[in-house]
């Protein structure tokens, strides 16, 4: 019997995590590899646009995730001195739900998903060797398999991008994010002295501060922000801690319930923003990358987790269409369906422009991957 074909995911974040699921979902053999030592419900809100959950319904898990938050009609854009609406686009009608949640709660949905006998913490990546016939992975815990294909969801320092592209530091982007959650007694004042949008993005000089509920009991309230600010020294850590103080003065002189908020908020965090350049390969012989690892981006659009579940349902397409025997296909029409999208999401949540006035969103939202046909190379050839 001709053995089994086996694919390594590296990372099990949320576009290591899908990408996996819609791959085991599918029949492939497919292990996910992971430096953290155990799951943990770290991060807070994320946006969920109906382009994604069609994926988590090709996942067998849109009803799960739909209970788990909210769902806003619409996404408001407001002054953030006047409050005036600057741009007020609607959520629905887009061929699925578009929910606001936490992320922790999402992330735990996905990996409860996968095969627990074929998920792997503490696997830190230290080597990759591969040759014409296989790719062996060797782990800083001094463990090594050896599989035939590899995909690269380790993020925007990414292991797998270094073996295709070399060693790269990320680029500071100038900008920080502040990450902070309102609930229990100070959301229950809040919302009885300020009212509450489901989902806005408040414009404020040259900053902006995007809040959200994160439940279906809108019993959590988050915020993440934009802001320029000097380089941070945060020795090697993804985040440092911040204050109100920090926060009323990057925000002084913005509408009251923006300082309300910032009040109301608990532990916060803030966030260094890194970016690349667009990539000129997403693969190399058995390697290949997804998500953050080929196109990070400033969380302007709330589309960056998006673009790497995007990136998953795509790969996996592409490896249905050629079988994995014919993986370099495979890997040429997943860089070639997905590099426009990602790119121009990429180039305008860098710039920070979606929504700040009217405009058509559906080119996001409405898009769907499995609608989309997958071209062969002779016709990529002859267009």
């Amino acid at each position: 019997m001709k053995k089994a074909k086996k694919i390594a995911v590296i990372g099990a974040g949320l576009g290591g995590a899908a990408v996996a699921r819609l791959l085991q979902r599918s029949g492939f053999d497919v292990d996910v590899y992971e430096q953290a030592s155990t799951f943990s419900r770290i991060g807070a809100g994320i946006h969920v646009g109906p382009n994604i959950m069609k994926i988590f319904r090709e996942m067998g898990l849109e009803k799960e995730l739909t209970e788990l938050g909210a769902e806003p009609d619409q996404w408001i854009s407001r002054h953030g001195q006047t409050a005036d609406v600057l741009a007020d686009a609607n959520l629905q009608n887009y061929g699925a739900t578009y929910i606001t949640v936490h992320r922790g709660d999402m992330h735990a949905l996905q990996i409860e998903s996968l095969d627990q006998q074929k998920l792997h913490y503490g696997k830190r990546l230290e080597k990759v060797e591969q040759n014409s016939n296989d790719v062996t992975l060797t782990f800083i815990d001094g463990t090594a398999v050896t599989v035939d294909l590899v995909i690269g969801a380790d993020g925007i320092n990414s292991k797998i991008r270094e073996i295709l592209l070399g060693e790269e530091a990320p680029t500071y982007s100038g900008w920080v994010a502040h990450r902070a959650l309102i609930k229990g007694e100070k959301l229950k004042k809040l919302e009885a002295e300020h009212q509450l949008d489901d989902c806005v993005k408040w414009w404020y000089q040259d900053r902006h501060m995007m809040a959200y509920y994160t439940t279906k009991e809108k019993d959590e309230y988050y915020y993440v922000t934009g802001v320029p600010h000097p380089p941070l020294d945060t020795q090697g850590r993804s985040f440092l801690p911040s204050n109100h103080q920090e926060m009323l003065t990057a925000f002084e002189g913005a509408h009251p319930r923006i300082q309300a908020m910032i009040e109301a908020s608990e532990d916060i965090t803030i966030w260094p923003l890194n970016s690349r350049n667009p990539l000129p390969i997403w693969s190399t012989g058995r390697l290949v990358i997804i998500g953050d690892a080929c196109h990070p981006m400033k969380p302007h659009m709330a589309q960056g987790a998006g673009m790497a579940i995007e990136d998953g349902a795509m790969l996996t397409r592409c490896l249905l269409k050629t079988g994995l025997d014919d993986y370099e296909t495979a890997f040429k029409l997943y860089e070639h369906h997905r590099k426009a999208r990602a790119t121009r999401v990429q180039t305008v949540s860098n710039a920070n422009t979606f929504l700040k006035q009217p405009e058509n969103p559906a080119w996001v939202y409405g898009y769907d991957i499995y609608a989309e046909e997958i071209q062969s190379l002779q016709d990529i050839r002859n267009s």
